[in-house]
């Protein structure tokens, strides 16, 4: 029986923890009739600047009383905001708004604002440049209703207009209306299980309807006589009793500010899939996305045809031409590509050819040269593959970080694939893409020792302290900069200097501890990988190579093929995030499914890249097989820099040196991380395939 009370207890307790973990997207909140529900507001943003701005401290927006109270928050207070909702620019403030569940509101008085001729001006400023304002209710953000081209089904775009631009004719100098007055549709369903049983409903629909009315005409309330009417608020500071225009500097405009409730039942609309609406447009393309798959799979396909050949046909049939004619054959076509030696030093010593045979164990030279027809030239510079490259101690922390971002990418789409994280989880793709890097620093360590060590590096501390600061701090420096013009516009966008101390305090006191305990994992422990071939001591001379083989060019034509594999869902992607009002990327199935071609064509690129390379008795592949794995990243920032003129209406010095900064910030991280996939996936080619020809 005792044994029993102690089970039921442990039951409960991990009951109630169950009921307590939280996973964004999937806690319920439902509310009885009456109930009052809190409004947030948060920012302003447009699609023509990079610049947002906190709602609350906008010029024209009536400052929060403090009268309201509900559900434990205070209109005017501002809610603790996670990570990524601080470096998304988030500032969500409990708003004046009253919504009582159930209750329609026809017309309600917030209050009135006085605003003065410098506020004018920049109303008129943020109007122009297309702002809309983004209100949250039960973790929804107000959105802006729309129907699909065929009018069959509506969907959202996140946030609502706070003004109006009206150009009246050729020449004629523009209006600013501003939206003083919102109607709010409540949309709710009915909630499941014992809440809906005792009436309770749930939140599944938040949209804003905003209108301009008129100063004038009313009530000693504040209310409009007529909320239908079409006369609206021009931002033109008036006289208080003539109500004609005022051109003094001291001139101000009282604007009013109402609202209406109407709550809405939507039977069909469950809550689990409120979300939906604001992703009807894009469901709308889900053929493109397929589109996408297809592209991409043709595109690896051939490619994979071409890396079967090489591997099934041309390797194999090299290593067994070379098995049969022995190492003597290499050697011979060796000196034939340096030159023919004197027959005097040939007899006395062999040259280099002999120095090589010395450090493989073999000095017997054959001079039978009716063999070399079979020998290719990947097998000539088995004596210089493994050579260490140039600069080994600056890629082996390149590596290490790439390995670092491959893990953090690869748990981000995971957990958005699974819906773990998802929109309603307000800055969560940031904060745990955060938390992700930083615990794969052990990861990073580890691979940048075993790449430093087998380069032949001593100082493995200081290779660990270069793998924590490299990237991170280049990073860091680089947000910081941009940072201070934010600072200099006043926008929500801006790093607080808390955040930034946090930021550093995270990257210095926990990622590098653990960087340096992957590091000496790696280093210690483990040690560097072994190669089937020792290095010659005198390396040998490297023929012209052809056009396409060069550096660049054979960067820039290996990177257009996985360019062109994410090419579509680039351009989703994009669009998500500068055109839709939504701003909301969602379709994380296709990304992970591109994601994976991706991988692969990188991997197959990068071997075509170093085979032929290989054959060109270039045996410079270290690097070259970094920079090709990473080459896509350039075609994606050309494609970013034509998107920019072609497509976006971003105006401002500022903003415009925030898209194209981060822009290439976001391309060189991307190629960090596709150059380490390739530089990986070239060695493990590389020593497989010398491996098979020093095995017999």
């Amino acid at each position: 029986m005792h044994s029993d009370s102690r089970r039921s207890v442990i039951f409960c307790s991990l009951l109630a923890l169950t009921q307590a973990f939280y996973i964004p997207g999937f806690s319920i909140k439902s509310y009885k009739d009456g109930e009052m529900i809190p409004l947030f507001v948060n920012k302003v943003y447009s699609d023509n600047s990079e610049l947002q701005y906190a709602y609350t401290e906008l010029p024209f927006v009536c400052p929060p009383t403090g009268r309201i109270r509900t559900g434990g928050f205070t209109s005017g207070a501002s809610l603790s905001l996670n990570l990524g909702e601080v470096l998304r620019g988030d500032r969500i403030t409990v708003s004046d708004y009253e919504l009582l569940m159930g209750t329609d509101d026809e017309i309600h008085y917030l209050c009135s604002h006085t605003v003065d001729r410098a506020g004018l001006k920049r109303t008129m400023e943020l109007i122009r440049d297309g702002y809309v304002a983004e209100w949250i209710v039960d973790n929804l953000p107000g959105a802006t209703s729309f129907q699909t081209t065929d009018k069959s089904r509506k969907y959202y775009a996140a946030g609502f207009k706070i003004g109006e631009e009206v150009i009246t004719g050729p020449g004629a100098e523009p209006q600013y209306f501003l939206n003083n007055h919102v109607t709010l549709a409540i949309r709710y369903h009915r909630a499941p299980g014992k809440d809906g049983d005792q009436g309770k409903k749930v939140i599944v629909g938040f949209e804003v309807y905003p209108k301009s009315i008129e100063a004038g005409n009313r009530t000693e309330d504040g209310l409009p006589g007529d909320i239908q009417t079409e006369n609206h608020l021009e931002l033109i500071p008036r006289s208080n009793s003539t109500g004609e225009i005022d051109e003094t500097d001291g001139a101000t405009l009282t604007i009013p500010y109402t609202y209406s409730v109407y709550f809405r039942e939507e039977e069909k609309l469950e809550w689990q899939n409120r979300w939906d609406m604001y992703f009807v447009a894009q469901d709308d393309s889900s053929n493109i996305h397929w589109l996408a798959i297809v592209n991409s799979l043709v595109i690896s396909g051939l490619l994979t045809a071409v890396v079967a050949v090489i591997l099934a046909r041309t390797v194999r049939g090299d290593i067994k031409v070379y098995k049969d004619g022995g190492l003597d054959d290499v050697k011979v076509r060796s000196k034939r590509a340096r030159g023919t030696r004197s027959p005097r030093k040939s007899a006395e010593k062999g040259g280099l050819l002999d120095q090589i045979a010395d450090i493989e164990g073999d000095a017997d030279v054959s001079s039978d040269d009716e063999s070399l027809d079979d020998i290719t030239g990947w097998k000539l510079v088995h004596g210089d593959v493994f050579r260490t490259p140039a600069y080994g101690g600056l890629l082996a922390p390149l590596v290490g970080s790439g390995t670092q971002l491959i893990f953090m990418a690869t748990g981000l789409l995971v957990l958005s694939s699974f819906g773990v994280l998802n929109p309603s989880f307000r800055g969560g793709y940031v904060s745990v893409g955060m938390g992700l890097f930083v615990l794969a620093g052990l990861f990073s360590g580890y691979f940048s020792s075993r790449v430093y060590k087998t380069f032949g590096g001593q100082l493995w501390q200081k290779n660990v302290f270069v793998t924590a600061t490299l990237i991170p701090g280049l990073l860091f420096a680089t947000v910081f900069i941009l940072n201070l013009f934010v600072w200099a516009q006043a926008s929500s966008t801006a790093i607080p200097f808390g955040t930034l101390v946090g930021l550093v305090a995270l990257w210095l006191l926990i990622q590098l501890p653990l960087v340096y305990i992957g590091g000496w994992y790696g280093y210690v422990m483990v040690g560097a990988w072994s190669h089937p071939i020792k290095a010659n001591v005198i390396p040998r001379q490297i023929p012209v190579q052809s056009w396409y083989t060069k550096s660049f060019q054979a960067i820039l034509l290996a990177g257009f093929i996985p360019f062109a594999v994410i090419f579509i869902e680039l351009m989703f992607v994009f669009k998500s995030l500068w055109q839709d009002k939504s701003g909301y990327y969602y379709v994380f199935g296709f990304m992970s499914v591109v994601s994976v071609i991706l991988v692969v064509t990188v991997v197959e690129v990068t071997i075509v890249a170093t085979y032929v390379m290989l054959c060109t008795e270039n045996y410079h592949w270290w690097w070259q097989s970094f920079l090709v794995g990473g080459s896509s990243s350039l075609w994606i920032f050309g494609y970013l820099v034509w998107y920019y003129f072609a497509k976006l209406h971003i105006s401002g010095f500022v903003s415009s040196l925030l898209f194209f900064c981060y822009g290439l910030l976001a391309c060189a991280v991307y190629g960090l991380l596709t150059g380490t996939i390739g530089f990986l996936s070239a060695y493990a080619f590389v020593r497989r395939i010398y491996g098979a020809i020093k095995a017999d």
